[in-house]
């Protein structure tokens, strides 16, 4: 077993297992890659519980920790999902709120798990960067929607 020399931990009152495997299903380049039991009693859980998930979103390694209810998720962090296009915006939108998700602003929704993702396509990201009057029209267009709609954003751009 590699251990990576940076990994995301993600705390989880008790579904890391559940999270990991539909994150894997769900992204591409995903997989959990260990499930790892508690040797002993600890504070979330006993002996033979499941403790840890190993896993990969999109490549980027994490840890599931089953932790208990101590601490929740919170929008201080969030994965951001570079889209391409409207149905793939569409299709990752529906995945994470349409499994006892929520949505949210701006692009910004939740999983049943209350982990945070920003799906973003990568046309709102560009006209940011690019700054000027597309970017001012592209950040007003976003500011008034939940999930990003790809030919509003385009449309903002050209003016």
């Amino acid at each position: 077993m590699t251990i990576p020399r940076n990994t995301i931990c993600l705390w989880y009152d008790k579904d890391a297992e559940d999270a990991a495997r539909f994150y894997a299903q769900t992204f591409p380049d995903s997989a959990v890659t260990g499930v790892f039991h508690a040797p002993g009693d600890f504070p979330g859980g006993k002996a033979g519980d499941v403790l840890t998930v190993t896993f990969t979103v999109l490549g980027i390694p994490c840890i599931g920790l089953n932790g208990g209810p101590v601490f929740a998720q919170s929008e201080a962090f969030s994965f951001q999902i570079a889209t391409d296009t409207q149905e793939e915006t569409d299709h990752y939108w529906t995945a994470i709120t349409g499994n006892g998700g929520q949505e949210s602003a701006c692009g910004w929704c939740k999983d049943r798990w209350g982990l945070n993702w920003q799906i973003t396509p990568r046309v709102l990201t560009e006209a940011m960067a690019q700054g000027g009057a597309a970017a001012q029209r592209a950040f007003a267009a976003m500011m008034e929607m939940q999930k990003i709609d790809i030919a509003k954003i385009e449309a903002a751009i050209r003016g």
